[in-house]
């Protein structure tokens, strides 16, 4: 019978496949190249360094059998670490690799653990000296889907989250982008995701990540020249998790990495969730490419939530932390708290402290008093109904004419100058800014902001305007 390498480790793989779970044989096993076999020394070719590592911190046991069982008790495996070629002539490693074939040659017996000084993982998240062979998710259990509740503000992006934690990388939701302001959900609904999907498919690998650590962990990889084990790292996370992507920007290196990682996921069918406090198009200084990569899957914005959400969220609060509230007190705060989630259930905390610090009773009297304090100390994020209301009191006209179809020139310039203030004090997105404006579209508030900036710099009568209503509004 002809033994080929090929052969040998076609055997090896339908032992080894037997003997592991699923998910990891396609990881780790799959991916792996038969190159040639000499006597009783099998080559054979991984993707890297960090995949070499890998296999011979976790798999080294039963390589060793399925190749002792093929070439008997003198069965040596030989790696052959095929780098790609991502990143030009630019070296990832500190040995010398052959800039020829991009291949490093590295012998041993099956039995031999490495010789290597420092046999540590290349996994960003393990903590020097630290043994630990798990990717640990980075998850926060107590953000769930339980206590995420739902409304008008969040039905879309909430739903589209349980798609995909039922069927991650089966959907159309890939990548599925949550954007929206401060303290609306958006980091609460990106771990709800991802501890849905531990739960129900406890094999995946998922990993959250905030943009800004991410990009932190890069520049290390720079530093360390292994820049490749980073890469092939994040290439084999299953659900993966990027917080506050908007933090990516300007920054092209990490974009560029980013790209490549993103790319190599979306293909694989691996799921990728990203928050952002901004709609695709709003982002600054993102590279097109990664833009319309964003868009791909769904955008889904968290708006500010309404009355009746608020008030559900109180109550889930209290419930949760097994306290009663008369129902007026309840109300109270909802309705006096409109911003965001964070500062509503920051004030129910405070005014469960103050009663019970005090020893007083939970009054009307004493909500006022603390959302007054909280109102007063939270800087005030202006509405864009207020800004619209101001601007038409300014140009005295109605807020419909402010909002109508007309081009008459001194109400396209109000209408101008309203759209250019809510982008300028508000979080919301330029889609979000023009459908409330009038129900035009987000190019249309683009070039209102710009021609508001055009004209303050050329007309003076204009940049009164500008500067009255900038003192009305931040006052």
């Amino acid at each position: 019978m002809n033994v080929t390498a090929q052969s040998v480790w076609n055997n090896c793989l339908s032992f080894i496949k037997d003997n592991i779970q699923p998910q990891a044989y396609k990881t780790w096993f799959e991916p792996i190249v038969a190159v040639k076999l000499t006597d009783n020394a099998l080559s054979i070719q991984v993707p890297s360094k960090f995949f070499y590592e890998w296999l011979e911190e976790h798999y080294v046991k039963i390589l060793k059998v399925a190749l002792t069982k093929e070439l008997g008790e003198n069965a040596k495996l030989v790696y052959v670490i095929k780098m790609e070629n991502t990143y030009g002539n630019k070296q990832p490693f500190t040995e010398k690799i052959p800039s020829s074939n991009r291949t490093a040659v590295k012998s041993q017996d099956v039995d031999i653990p490495l010789n290597n000084k420092s046999p540590e993982l290349k996994n960003p998240f393990i903590i020097p000296g630290i043994r630990n062979v798990k990717i640990e998710s980075q998850l926060n259990p107590n953000y769930n889907f339980e206590n995420f509740l739902e409304g008008d503000s969040n039905r879309l992006a909430r739903n589209a989250g349980i798609a995909v934690a039922n069927k991650p990388g089966g959907t159309s939701f890939n990548p599925l982008l949550i954007f929206g302001g401060v303290g609306l959900g958006k980091t609460h609904l990106a771990h709800a995701i991802g501890v849905d999907i531990k739960d129900k498919y406890p094999e995946k690998t998922v990993l959250y990540i905030s943009a800004e650590k991410f990009t932190q962990q890069y520049i290390d990889s720079v530093k360390k020249n292994n820049r490749n084990d980073f890469i092939h790292f994040y290439q084999i996370i299953d659900v993966l998790i990027i917080d506050d992507v908007q933090f990516f920007s300007g920054k092209s290196g990490t974009q560029d990495v980013f790209f490549h990682i993103f790319n190599h996921l979306h293909q694989n069918g691996k799921q990728v969730i990203l928050t952002s406090d901004k709609a695709p198009v709003d982002m600054q200084d993102i590279e097109q490419r990664l833009l319309s990569r964003f868009k791909w899957g769904l955008s889904a914005e968290l708006q500010t939530p309404d009355f009746e959400t608020r008030v559900s969220i109180l109550k889930n609060k209290l419930y949760r932390d097994g306290v009663e509230m008369p129902e007026e007190i309840i109300e109270y705060v909802a309705k006096n708290i409109k911003t965001n989630v964070r500062e509503l259930e920051g004030a129910i905390i405070s005014l469960i402290a103050q009663s019970s610090f005090n020893k007083k009773e939970i009054t009307l009297g004493l909500a006022k008093d603390i959302v007054d304090k909280f109102v007063k100390n939270t800087k005030r994020e202006v509405s864009i109904d207020y800004i619209q209301k101001v601007v038409s009191d300014y140009f005295q006209m109605d807020v419909s004419t402010l909002q109508s179809k007309t081009r008459k020139r001194h109400i396209v310039q109000a209408r101008q100058l309203a759209m250019f203030f809510a982008k300028k004090y508000t979080k919301a997105s330029l889609a979000s800014i023009g459908s409330q404006i009038g129900k035009r579209d987000h190019a249309t508030v683009l070039h209102a902001c710009k021609t508001v900036d055009n004209l303050s710099s050329t007309d003076k009568q204009f940049r009164k305007y500008v500067e009255d209503l900038s003192k009305k509004l931040s006052l």
